[in-house]
């Protein structure tokens, strides 16, 4: 066993005794009324933490400090001598990010016969896709529809889900599902073939695919492997520091960051996808944060510089789950598979105070809480935790469950001497998830011409709160998407005069307004972990 405190100790022996009277409790849903009071807690309604922008198409607007920091902050495309009449590479489509919706798009856009070149971060396929594990909603069940799952989102999203892309994912996420088998994706399924699915957060139908508790692994497995066999060219280790354009204010290929050899060099292109991944490595409001080291929002800093509009940029979504102990995995995802087969959320006398499935932005809400205003959490060296009772797991579902349906969980936490079949975990909510970001159309098309968004980086897709397995649908339906719509717009464009003149006019607007915040930017790597 982990080397709890005595008052852990204490906690968890009262989670013991209740386990039994809860097995067939059931904590009741919220009302609406309940909701929205809980979500003052939520720390995207905290009054500190904030700036508002004032500079760029979203001048005005109210954002985390942080990505005020980066979008305010020195370019680092400045530092270098880069002659834009000689591109090092030429291609038709440059697509920015090696992650799951990077990749969907790579493969779609080479499908369409034009040049394809990806440039990403570190590896092929190192990115937050591989960290996702729950698994992908699609409604491929009799009793669903794309119509129900389209609802379910767009509550989820308190209503704020753009409606055109949302019905967009809801509708070809079988179509995902698909396509995803047909490459080699291994979903769960029954002894008759059948796909197993699980419910989630906020649903009210069983919809979740996944590959056991570590299904972005499989799928950015199977898409890279995919990708590899295809005509693509691969640039790793290397980040896009800036977007060029041309003289007509039209995306132009991006100035491109060697990280091996500390050099900046053009890449010249007629369309650019960013897949550049989310923002978690900013650490908004101090939380700690699930996320790949690379999430920085590279992308959103390149393309709100060339003049790309943001949406919803002041919202995150805070994982419910996170690890609070051990501290030397503070932060890391306990994926919502566990509370959607059983696991309950519990204080440390053991009871329930929240419907384990509720949307993850009232379930964050309600933890938040209950530490800092109720004096119901346990304590730990930096914090505060709740009790994720994981025994009842294999309880509800016979023994066997866990290690069968959640053994990435069940190996990780014995690394620490935690036993999961036997132990519960203790969690707090970690930052998860980018909500806003670029904002696109139906065709993966910011508000610049010939420049594309697709994955975390874009926004509108799912409001303010996504819910549980539809970003990874959204990764396939919009990488794939901009991968199609970026090739064929290639075909008519017309390469004009590149330029960085955006980028001096914003430095110069910048400076008007007092606004420099004089760091390096893009971020690429987090100030600390």
């Amino acid at each position: 066993m982990y080397e709890y405190t005595e008052e852990q100790l204490a906690s968890l022996k009262k989670v013991e005794a209740t386990r039994k009277e809860r097995l067939n409790a059931v904590y009741p849903l919220m009302s609406e009324v309940g909701r929205l009071e809980i979500l003052k807690n939520h720390p995207d309604n905290a009054e500190t933490g904030y700036k508002t922008l004032k500079v760029g198409v979203n001048e005005g607007d109210r954002i985390p400090c942080e990505l005020a920091d980066v979008l305010c902050g020195k370019p680092r495309v400045t530092e270098y001598n880069i002659d834009l009449n000689a591109p090092e590479t030429d291609t038709d489509v440059l697509v920015i990010g090696g992650g799951g919706a990077g990749i969907a798009a790579a493969i779609e856009a080479e499908k369409v016969g034009v040049k394809v070149t990806v440039v990403t971060k570190f590896r092929v396929g190192d990115s937050n896709t591989i960290m996702a594990e729950g698994g992908m909603q699609a409604a491929t069940r009799e009793n669903d529809s794309p119509a129900i799952h389209f609802l379910d989102s767009y509550g989820g999203s308190g209503y704020t889900a753009d409606v055109g892309l949302l019905k967009k994912l809801a509708l070809n996420a079988p179509k995902a599902v698909r396509w995803l088998e047909s490459l080699g994706v291994n979903f769960d399924k029954a002894e008759n073939g059948d796909m197993i699915t699980t419910s989630g957060g906020g649903v009210c139908r069983k919809r979740l695919h996944a590959c056991k508790d570590f299904t972005g692994l499989e799928i950015m497995r199977t898409l890279r492997d995919e990708a590899f066999s295809r005509n693509i060219n691969f640039v790793e280790n290397a980040s896009a520091i800036e977007i060029v354009k041309d003289e007509n204010g039209n995306a132009d290929g991006a100035i491109i960051y060697d990280t091996e050899k500390k050099r900046a060099f053009f890449a010249r292109s007629k369309t650019v996808i960013i897949a550049t991944g989310g923002a978690g490595r900013l650490h908004y409001n101090g939380f700690p944060t699930s996320n790949h080291f690379g999430s920085t929002a590279d992308g959103l800093a390149i393309a709100y510089r060339a003049g790309a509009r943001l949406i919803n940029a002041d919202s995150e979504q805070y994982h419910p789950t996170g690890v609070a102990l051990p501290e030397s995995v503070r932060g890391s995802l306990v994926t919502e598979k566990c509370r959607a087969l059983g696991a309950s959320l519990v204080d440390k006398n053991g009871e329930l105070f929240v419907n384990s499935l509720e949307k993850r932005d009232v379930t964050t809400s309600a933890i938040i809480n209950l530490c800092k205003n109720l004096g119901r959490g346990v304590k730990t060296e930096n914090g505060f935790g709740v009790w994720l009772d994981m025994p009842m797991i294999d309880m509800i579902n016979g023994d066997g469950t866990i290690e069968k349906r959640l053994p990435s969980t069940l190996k990780n936490f014995l690394n620490y001497g935690i036993d999961v079949r036997k132990e519960p975990i203790l969690v707090y909510p970690t930052l998860h998830y980018q909500n806003g970001g670029l904002k696109i159309n139906e065709n993966c098309e910011t508000t610049v011409e010939n420049l594309y968004a697709a994955g975390e980086a874009a926004g509108g897709i799912h409001g303010k709160n996504r819910l549980m397995g539809n970003s990874l649908l959204d990764t396939i339906v919009f990488g794939r998407e901009a991968g199609r719509r970026a090739a064929e717009k290639s075909k008519t464009v017309k390469t004009g005069r590149p330029t960085l003149n955006h980028v001096e006019n914003y430095i110069e607007e910048l400076k008007k307004a007092g606004a420099e915040s004089g760091e390096l930017s893009p971020a690429l790597l987090p100030r600390k972990l």
